[in-house]
């Protein structure tokens, strides 16, 4: 397995700012005669580099992956080991006799390994999702493993973070005809499943979890296939009953970072995994209040399926906030795999870039063994390309809003009214003070308005109505400083387009737009005397769904927007479901947003498909939610932004859930292990010689998934698909093409004659006909029967030329051929820029931080050094890097672009090591401020940023033939060549192409001399 690219995230119920940056192949030594794209994430690096670039873990533990295969795919190639395959279909038995055998074999390859470093401590043993161990020890008893014999992989053990009554009302699952009703009624929603939910724990206490009726079929189901146990706990121990089957913690990898208030069991301190598991599969009926208001009764999506707990995050600072190790994650994702689970819920942070890190491998072995896989998308958005755990194997969730909303209007002393999001009581008539004219003398102004700890003067705020600006600390900590400097109320205000949240606030608050935020403003810098009266919150019907502007979008970085990520949308704003006390300000429930709260209203409908339909696999349950997804909101218009701008499926997938109608979806898209090895191998993130590409390898368009993205269109491209009957009766489809305006759609054949239970085949050709080059167009594929419409949703990039992203050469000379293939008929011109030698600051930084940069208050300090760029005007792109080959082992820096003198954050470069990078592709001219942050490493080394501004031609690149004739679809090259380069400088370069109209593409020429 290549070595994966890290990245630390951040808590996913509160937005932040990240750009996934591209990923450099570590270990490869590119020559002037070899042409290496670098698309993101980067080529494969080989098991020997892998050996040699162990990097060093933040959190002292490791994680060493076996060469032998993991329980869910040995396929019996040892002597006297039978195969431990689960059928497709079927589940682990992890008390087979071949299970057992093969475990056992397993920790005898463990127990060599450890041997050989005496000195590591041994955290966990995975054997059924990941074969091999996770251990505390050194970075050279680390390095000394991967070099081992029997080694596939040692990679470090990174810090993760957590991604929140009406809802089955509005998803389609209660009323007449509902998914629940269709299961059967509301108690046998999910019966006989098993919900794992990785998260902070649960609070035992809440009726979400209190005992169920069932059946004794549906225990005997249960009995049957659970193997797992309740995990009490030496602190504040839980209990287990027949809802709450199971519960565990795994706290080895996190060590002592939690606070002295966490529990040393599955109980929940933070509050974020009570919430995710009763929105998953809390009891139905469930009365629930917040500050004394009586909201009515509510319950999970599955409220019949059984609960298993997993605790593998944990509150590490007063936040609350739930973080947790790799290696603790991991752990997690093997037991519950092993204890039986039949769907996982994961609002857990991850990569953007990569399919084949450990979590994603673990769940792939997750997936092949029969387990649905809900993950949040992330809480990256608006930005593009920000969607995490792109995964084909799993389902990513993106967050969309509710129309059911709970608003509170605030009424200035001009009369003037605003509504906005509040939960709580109301206010008299109070005076106003803004933020920046409420500060203690030595205050700093950037934190001032954003209402941070210590900054308010309770001699200007007794008494009065404070407005913050959003950002930076956590919306709930500014109502408590308004609140400790003696003020009454709040007025929280979006300084950009985001969400408006319903938190449990310390004072009556009111969250408004970034609209009515200058008006706000304007009112009380203008007034003598200015004075609002914030009103008590109402419960009322909105247009919905909207997307969340802290949604994560695609497209996915991971297979060059080859798959359509994330892949739909569930309620994620302003949930609300059981908590814990301190999440609840002393309470049982309250409002959550984020990714986080979208993800388990997609594993509790895939636990009532899962009832209904025990045989069906993870796939097909997947394809049943996205092909009846919903892009239109309740007015019957296409899906907008929270903004208020037009929506598109890298924001919402295929549309809002709607889960009467997956329950009954006509056909499905299936797909295996075998299918998802082929994709993840075309996709060029492993080795031709790794085992993943030991069955071939396919385009990753061609993956049979229920959407259909291309975002590398030369001209013409033909993708196959094949679907099922899961319906009772023999069925013709007729197809039919929505939008993709500009676009020749061939489906073949005209028709799809299909027989219950029987499979059929198809294409669909995609011409470029006159859609704007380099560009994604959207629409839909509809097949359309007597009783059913399947959806597909659709998303083409056409290109001008499909070309490497970048090419790598060596040497003060030489030449390289770049492959092309171009994307329309006609004549191709190239043009070159560069190639233009690196510029090189330095700075000396000391006292690594081990913390998260942040984002919105970037400021220079011991270890974060800080530079302003100017950037001509009419610059083609800019680039700023560090690299692993400046710094010793273990350094690990991150780097930050910002537009300068503001906290608008263009990119972002966040990996485990030195090697980080940030592109700006065509940036407006000026200066830029850029933050490189010594994260990890020695405690005081020089920190060198390179950088280039690629413009005009330098006369030392050249691209040979600078016109040539094309045609669609067609291979073609240009060799690029280079001379009178300075031996040792790193230089940049592009090559442009154009054909004379609006279309154009680029390759980056990277000479290293």
């Amino acid at each position: 397995m290549p070595a994966s690219a890290r990245r630390r995230t951040r808590l996913l119920v509160v937005a932040s700012a990240s750009a996934a940056a591209l990923l450099i192949a570590a270990g490869a030594q590119a020559t002037a005669a070899t042409t290496q794209a670098t698309q993101p994430p980067a080529g494969p690096t080989s098991d020997a580099a892998q050996s040699e670039t162990v990097k060093e873990s933040p959190t002292g533990s490791y994680i060493v992956q076996l060469d032998d295969s993991p329980v869910a795919e040995y396929g019996g190639d040892i002597a006297g080991l039978p195969s431990t395959l689960a059928l497709p279909g079927g589940k682990l038995l992890t008390g087979a006799r071949q299970v057992t055998s093969y475990v056992q074999h397993l920790a005898r390859e463990r127990g060599d390994l450890l041997r050989q470093v005496p000195g590591a401590k041994k955290l966990y043993d995975y054997n059924y999702t990941y074969a091999g161990f996770s251990a505390r020890m050194s970075h050279d008893e680390a390095v000394k493993l991967a070099k081992s014999s029997g080694v596939k992989s040692v990679e470090p053990s990174e810090l993760q973070h957590q991604d929140t009554v009406d809802t089955p009302r509005y998803l389609g699952l209660s009323g007449k005809g509902g998914a629940w009703q269709q299961a059967g009624g509301i108690d046998k929603a999910g019966d006989g499943v098993i919900i794992g939910v990785i998260d902070s724990g649960y609070v035992p206490e809440r009726a979400s979890f209190a005992p169920i009726k069932t059946t004794r079929q549906s225990d005997a189901l249960v009995a049957k296939k659970w193997k797992g146990t309740c995990q009490v706990g030496t602190e504040a121990p839980v209990a287990c009953n027949n809802k709450v089957i199971g519960a565990r913690y795994f706290d080895a990898g996190i060590g002592d970072r939690p606070i002295a208030d966490e529990f040393r069991s599955p109980r929940d301190y933070g509050g974020h995994g009570t919430h995710t598991a009763s929105t998953a599969a809390g009891n139905n009926g469930v009365e629930m209040s917040v500050l004394g208001r009586d909201y009515g009764k509510g319950s999970g999506i599955a409220p019949h399926a059984r609960l298993a707990i997993y605790k593998a995050l944990w509150a590490v600072d007063a936040t609350g906030g739930g973080s947790g190790t790799d290696a603790d994650i991991i752990a997690a994702i093997d037991q519950a795999v092993a204890d039986g689970v039949d769907v996982i819920n994961y609002s857990i942070s991850g990569s953007g870039s990569t399919y084949v890190n450990t979590t994603g491998l673990a769940f792939l072995r997750a997936a092949k063994a029969g387990v649905f896989v809900a993950t949040s998308a992330g809480n990256t958005g608006p930005g593009v390309s920000t969607v995490g755990k792109n995964f084909p194997w799993v389902t990513t969730v993106a967050n969309g809003t509710h129309d059911r909303d709970v608003q509170t209007t605030v009424t200035l002393g001009n009369g003037k009214s605003y509504t906005g999001a509040g939960i709580g009581a109301g206010t008299p008539s109070a005076p106003m003070i803004l933020a920046k004219d409420a500060g203690l003398a030595n205050a700093n102004p950037t934190n001032l308005v954003l209402c941070m700890p210590g900054t308010l003067d309770a001699a200007k705020v007794t008494g009065k109505i404070v407005v913050c600006d959003r950002g930076v600390s956590a919306r709930v900590d500014k109502s408590l400083q308004v609140k400790n400097a003696g003020g009454i109320g709040l007025i929280l205000v979006n300084p950009t387009a985001s969400t408006l949240d319903s938190d449990l606030h310390s004072v009556p608050a009111v969250h408004l737009d970034h609209v009515t935020n200058p008006e706000i403003k304007a009112y009380v810098s203008g007034t003598a005397n200015p004075t609002a009266q914030v009103g008590a919150a109402q419960t009322v019907r909105v247009n919905a769904p909207k997307v969340a502007s802290t949604s994560s979008r695609g497209p996915s970085l991971a297979g060059n927007g080859d798959l359509l990520k994330p892949d739909i949308m569930a309620p994620g704003t302003n949930v609300l479901a059981a908590t814990s006390a301190f999440s609840a300000a002393g309470g049982q429930y309250a409002f959550m947003s984020g990714t986080s709260m979208a993800s388990p209203h997609i594993a509790g409908a895939a636990a009532v498909l899962k009832s209904k339909y025990p045989n069906w696999s993870p796939m097909a349950i997947k394809s049943a939610l996205l092909t009846t997804g919903n892009s239109l909101d309740t007015n019957g218009e296409p899906i907008k932004n929270d903004s208020g701008s037009a929506g598109n499926p890298f924001g919402y997938g295929a549309g809002m859930m709607q889960a009467k109608k997956a329950m009954d979806p006509g056909l499905v898209y299936d797909s295996s292990y075998d299918d998802w090895a082929r994709f993840v191998c075309g996709s060029g993130q492993v080795a031709p010689t790794h085992e993943m590409c030991a069955k071939g390898k396919i385009d990753p368009s061609d993956l049979n998934y229920p959407s259909i993205a291309v975002g590398d269109l030369a001209g013409q491209q033909t993708v196959k698909r094949t679907v099922r009957n899961v319906g009772l009766f023999p069925e013709i489809y007729r197809p039919k093409v929505e939008g993709l305006a500009g676009f020749q759609v061939t489906v073949s054949p005209k028709l799809l004659i299909v027989l219950p239970g029987r499979t059929a085949s198809y294409t669909v050709t995609f011409k470029h006909d006159g859609a704007p080059l380099e560009q994604y167009s959207f629409g839909k594929l509809n097949w359309t029967s007597s009783r059913h419409v399947v959806s597909s949703t659709l998303a083409i990039r056409p290109l001008t030329v499909k070309a490497p992203v970048q090419v790598n050469g060596t040497g003060t000379s030489g030449s390289l051929e770049v492959p092309l293939i171009s994307g329309y008929s006609g004549t191709l011109a190239t043009s070159v820029s560069g190639l233009t030698a690196a510029t090189v600051a330095e700075t000396t930084l000391k006292d690594p931080g081990g913390v998260s940069f942040p984002t919105a208050n970037p400021a220079a300090n011991a270890h974060v050094a800080k530079y302003t760029v100017n950037v001509p005007a009419g610059v083609k792109h800019a680039r700023f890097s560090t690299f692993d080959a400046d710094y010793p082992a273990g350094t690990d820096l991150d780097v930050f672009v910002y537009k300068a003198g503001t906290t608008a954050l263009l990119g972002s470069s966040t990996g485990g090591s030195a090697e980080e990078e940030v592109n700006l592709a065509r940036p407006a001219g000026g200066s830029y401020d850029v933050y490189v942050d010594l994260f990890a490493g020695a405690a005081e080394q020089v920190v060198k940023l390179n950088h280039w501004e690629i413009n005009e031609p330098a006369g030392n690149l050249t691209a040979t033939p600078a016109s040539q004739p094309v045609t669609a679809a067609g291979q073609t090259s240009v060799t690029a060549s280079w001379s009178g380069l300075t031996a040792g400088t790193r230089y940049l370069g592009r090559l442009a192409y154009t054909d004379g109209a609006d279309g154009s593409g680029s390759t980056l020429v990277r000479i290293n001399s």
